[in-house]
């Protein structure tokens, strides 16, 4: 028997925000990040919407870049000593990915991390509260993904949490916050979003269901991207619903091993997680079309990109993703990042090692050893194609 899971309601277009003020309940807790939100006003409207509909609010800022276990904790225990039926999560994919992880340890105080660390470990939710996402950021769609990234920094791993538990109830997806971005954020997430579509669209978990959402995410990333990252108001828009068509698809066909690299990189570099998916994926690529070929070859001819066979297709994609990168700043290898070599060399059975073993892995179209994994790495590291 197979699944396919979403949020119950997604509310978008102009003044999405709108809906918080017909929720119901007595306490929501709002849990965000930096300042940006307050900065441009769109925390105060989302504490005044809440509180129009007599709901008392409570505030958790500064969650970081890459939350913590020990952020997750203390917002955990803050909704237990506050109670709220909801718990509104605003900001980029960070704020968001901890808030379903407080949730989890507010609605069950004797689990640990490392009981759900591993996936489809998490027991039932939404006794005491339902969840509500707002991103900010037009990339991760964790607003509608059973996924939370959390990072063990003593370990220095990143921990992709999976269960259709902590699927949000609602997403709203109102572009307005979407249009604050600093350009290399929207190059970041915009291409987190189409890793998120590509990975899903060849993932081993693919259905009918997941395909088309994935293939419409794709067509409309490669239309919009750039003029996004200019500012055109429309193509954010289409961006902010696109990478939401990408994470409907990802999180039930599961994603594969760019991920994982990221993830772990992620940790130990401090790669921001939409860059480091846009540096690996022409790689993966590479390693992976032995598996699916005739699938990335597909994403080529529905792009109008040119091949006369299965390769070149391929190869045209892979041009494509890194003329993207190129045109938006984007290093194409991890030294032209400016990960220095003793560094890499000193981690680089650490990183293959837990990548092969991240939760994404498993669902990836070909199989990956360690020494594999590492010779992806190394390939990616000094810009060399992936040629077993």
């Amino acid at each position: 028997m197979n699944r396919f899971t979403l949020p119950r309601d997604i509310y978008y277009g102009e003044n999405s925000l709108e809906v918080l003020k017909t929720l119901e309940g007595k306490k929501a807790i709002v849990v965000t990040g930096g300042s940006s939100m307050r900065k441009n006003g769109f925390l105060d409207k989302i504490i005044n919407l809440l509180e129009e509909a007599k709901i008392e609010v409570k505030l958790f800022e500064g969650v970081e870049p890459d939350p913590s276990i020990e952020t997750v904790m203390k917002g955990a225990e803050m909704m237990r000593e506050f109670a709220p039926e909801w718990i509104v999560a605003v900001g980029g994919g960070s704020p968001i990915d901890a808030a379903k992880a407080m949730w989890v340890f507010y609605e069950h105080p004797e689990l640990t991390f490392d009981d759900i660390k591993d996936p489809f470990t998490i027991p039932a939710l939404r006794k005491k509260a339902k969840f509500v996402a707002i991103p900010s950021t037009s990339g991760t769609a964790t607003e509608v993904t059973a996924f939370s990234v959390i990072t063990d920094y003593k370990k220095k791993i990143k921990y992709p949490l999976a269960d259709f538990n902590i699927t949000p109830d609602i997403a709203i997806l109102d572009t307005e916050l979407t249009m604050t971005m600093p350009k290399k954020l929207v190059a970041h997430t915009g291409m987190d979003a189409l890793t998120h579509a590509i990975e899903a669209y060849v993932a081993t978990n693919k259905s009918h269901f997941s395909d088309p959402l994935a293939m419409e995410a794709i067509i409309m990333i490669e239309d919009n991207i750039l003029k996004s990252y200019e500012g055109v108001k429309e193509s954010r828009d289409e961006m902010h619903n696109a990478q939401c068509l990408a994470g409907m698809a990802f999180s039930n066909a599961l994603l594969g091993i760019t991920h994982s690299m990221a993830h772990k990189t992620g940790a130990v570099f401090h790669i921001p997680h939409g860059c480091a998916n846009a540096i690996f994926l022409p790689y993966v690529i590479q390693f992976n079309k032995k598996a699916c070929g005739e699938r990335y070859a597909k994403i080529a001819r529905t792009l109008g990109l040119a091949g006369g066979n299965e390769e070149e297709l391929i190869n045209s994609l892979i041009d494509c993703i890194r003329q993207l990168n190129k045109a938006m700043g984007i290093p194409l290898t991890l030294k032209e990042y400016g990960v220095e070599k003793e560094e890499f060399d000193k981690y680089i059975d650490f990183i293959s090692e837990n990548a092969v073993v991240d939760a994404c892995t498993a669902s990836n179209p070909r199989e990956i050893s360690v020494d594999e994994m590492k010779k992806v790495f190394e390939c990616t590291f000094d810009g060399v194609d992936v040629e077993f």
